[in-house]
């Protein structure tokens, strides 16, 4: 994991940016991985404007469980 960075550097994500990498993004309180994207689009319950990011490597894709079938009664 790379080493956190202040939030008014993210305009220069795209310099960071490397296939397999995204990056966290955090306010303090939650945080979200995204992609390089500016201006960051925040998701709606975020209170706080996020303070600080950092490069992590991509995590791997999980398989969700199947949809079960529908119980007859």
């Amino acid at each position: 994991m790379g080493e956190w960075i202040d939030f008014e550097k993210w305009p220069d994500c795209a310099s960071m940016d490397r296939p397999g990498i995204v990056f966290e993004v955090t306010n303090g309180e939650r945080s979200m991985l995204t992609t390089c994207i500016v201006p960051l689009p925040l998701p709606f319950d975020w209170e706080e404007q996020p303070r600080r990011f950092r490069a992590v490597p991509q995590p791997e894709p999980r398989h969700s469980l199947p949809i079960p079938k529908p119980a007859y009664r």
